[in-house]
């Protein structure tokens, strides 16, 4: 019998049980090793390989389904690697014209190397339609910030019959939430920033592959440009891993109860949720999700009218990012570059109890009518 999440989550990339050692070894900080005679083994160098991302990458590829994953310094990091490692000049991308919004500024860095651009919008599987002559099918599902949803392994065959390869961000559903290797992608890449971790403590990424060539070329990226995790900061997200089972159940059951108080409020539009049966996104989202996430978003009638709710909040912190334990809240058209109204509201539901979330946001929809 296959062992549940929250059972893997716990075990997963943790060294067999040793006398007098600890579950999880402790960090090892090392710029070089010991090495006599020829530059061979799994330690060399610190910018080539580290113990402690070992047993993270070990530990991540469990969740993932099998692979080989590289972790990185940042989700930035993860996405310009599975990128830019893997396309040459006259290659073709294709990506989605709605996805967040610092990879979508990659492509003016991809057309100065002599790369082609394509870009539709996530939902309706708009990117079918320019599969043909890609190198790389690049998707974010669901969508951030708009949560929107395409079919992942309709694209991915498709893009496969047209010799693409696929790469999904799966940052807000995280391998709990939907399995994309399983679902044909060639490589699953997230900010490990956001849910996976979810204390809102560490910056980092990752890239999974199945395939050993694309994961070399991805490990190969990274060695290049160093763009590698400190011991500490991937130690601390190997230890965030026990609880993310747990994590995801809480904060999925929060943003459905949020939703759902949402739904009938006069001063709501645009509510989104691809776990509510209401949402345009939810009947694609039930074929390929197991786990929902924790972003909500909506949009108030003004911006006046969303900063003073956010400011209304007593239990949510207004930051950006999403996916820690603490629910935070943001008015995201503050930042540019997203098409959103002014009044938008991106909301990432954390661990507290639901009708405490539930009510706060209540009281301060309230104090702005």
């Amino acid at each position: 019998m296959a062992d549940g999440d929250s059972t893997r989550s716990v075990r997963a990339g943790r060294p067999a049980p040793e006398q007098y050692t600890p579950e999880l070894p402790g960090p090892t900080f090392a710029a070089h090793f010991h090495l006599s005679g020829e530059a061979t083994g799994p330690y060399t160098y610190g910018r080539d390989a580290n113990p402690t991302w070992t047993l993270l990458e070990d530990a991540i590829s469990e969740l993932e389904g099998g692979g080989t994953t590289t972790v990185f310094s940042s989700g930035m990091a993860a996405v310009s690697a599975a990128m830019l490692s893997l396309v040459a000049s006259g290659d073709t991308v294709v990506m989605p014209d709605d996805c967040y919004q610092t990879t979508r500024a990659l492509r003016d860095r991809l057309e100065s190397y002599g790369v082609r651009v394509r870009m539709a919008p996530t939902a309706d599987d708009a990117q079918l339609a320019l599969v043909e002559g890609a190198r790389l099918v690049w998707l974010e599902t669901p969508s951030n910030p708009g949560l929107d949803v395409c079919d992942i392994a309709r694209i991915a065959a498709a893009a496969h019959d047209a010799g693409a390869l696929v790469a999904v961000d799966n940052t807000l559903a995280t391998p709990f939430g939907q399995r994309v290797l399983d679902l044909g992608a060639d490589l699953a890449v997230a900010s490990d920033t956001k849910s996976l971790t979810g204390h809102g403590d560490l910056l980092l990424g990752h890239v999974t592959a199945r395939d050993p060539e694309l994961a070399a070329a991805v490990r190969t990226w990274r060695k290049t440009v160093g763009a590698i995790p400190g011991p500490m900061e991937a130690w601390l997200a190997h230890r965030s891993l026990a609880t993310l089972g747990l994590r995801l159940d809480r904060q999925t059951a929060n943003a459905l109860a949020l939703a759902t108080a949402l739904r009938n409020d006069p001063l709501v539009t645009g509510l989104r949720y691809p776990g509510l049966a209401s949402d345009p996104a939810h009947a694609v989202a039930s074929r390929q999700m197991r786990r929902f996430g924790c972003v909500v978003s909506f949009t108030l009638p003004s911006r006046d009218v969303a900063d003073r709710f956010l400011r209304a909040l007593r239990l949510v912190g207004e930051a950006t990012s999403f996916g820690s334990v603490h629910s935070t809240a943001e008015r995201r058209a503050r930042w540019g570059g997203d098409d959103v109204p002014p009044g938008f509201i991106r909301f990432s539901c954390g661990i507290e109890d639901a009708d405490d979330l539930v009510a706060d946001v209540l009281m301060a929809l309230d104090a702005v009518r």
